[in-house]
């Protein structure tokens, strides 16, 4: 091929990249909600709302920035056990120090190990693991990894308030091919890359606060799922060894 022909072809794979690219952010700001991104990630919430249990590894980045003005990324490894409607198991994995929950229905537990000690704290839960998961993040400022996505009426949560909703194609993540999805609330911004295969599980999550010029996100990776997975109920209740020592949750407003 001579220099001209080389030239031809670059220049039309450059046009025909500019012209994608212009119609699809044509055909995104013309479109203020979209019936397929809602529809697909309709598809998923019922899929994952109607699992009596499962089962995943997440992998979560959370941005911060400091007065300084540096942003700090904290990386976050966890597997999660869900039973509806009233057992949950989180941990912490890869760290020095390891972190768990414990909810059984009644009671939720605190479990921190590090080389030097074990404590736990345990105080009375309410019944659902919806009403957990706001309790913990309204009275105790935990937020357990892609609660969001847990909820049995997680469509009807995501969407409130939603003013924009994008299908912006097919991507891999992992050794997934999933739907990408962008949606636009009042001061948050959030994204979902949904499983095109028979099971519409969440691939990513990203969250990100737009009501600060920082435009800090979270992001959620989220791999292994499992949607019969074994899991007893003693795997949801803590019983303390021998070693580990009581104390107490603080309170949301005392930290």
């Amino acid at each position: 091929m001579d220099i001209k022909n080389v030239r031809k072809s670059v220049m039309l794979a450059l046009l025909f990249t500019m012209v994608s690219t212009f119609s699809v952010a044509s055909w995104a700001q013309s479109t203020a909600v979209d019936p397929y991104a809602v529809y697909t990630l309709h598809k998923m919430t019922a899929y994952v709302g109607g699992l009596e249990k499962f089962s995943l590894h997440t992998e979560n980045t959370l941005e911060e920035v400091f007065d300084s003005g540096q942003r700090i990324d904290f990386d976050i490894s966890a597997n999660m056990i869900v039973k509806r409607p009233n057992k949950l198991y989180s941990e912490r994995v890869g760290e020095e120090t390891g972190q768990a929950f414990f909810y059984d229905g009644a009671t939720l537990t605190m479990l921190v190990e590090s080389p030097s000690e074990v404590i736990y704290a345990s105080l009375p839960a309410p019944g659902t693991i919806e009403e957990l998961i706001d309790y913990a993040r309204e009275s105790l400022g935990i937020v357990l990894p892609v609660s969001d996505l847990v909820y049995r009426n997680a469509q009807s949560i995501l969407m409130d308030g939603v003013t924009s909703a994008m299908y912006m194609g097919e991507t891999q993540i992992g050794e997934m091919t999933c739907s990408h999805l962008a949606f636009r609330r009042a001061d948050i911004d959030f994204q979902v890359w949904v499983s095109t295969g028979e099971q519409p599980l969440p691939c990513k999550y990203v969250v990100t606060d737009t009501s600060t010029p920082a435009l800090v996100s979270i992001v959620t990776v989220m791999s292994d799922w499992h949607v019969t997975p074994t899991a007893a109920d003693n795997a949801f209740l803590y019983v303390p060894s021998e070693e580990a020592k009581p104390t107490v949750f603080l309170p949301l407003e005392n930290k």
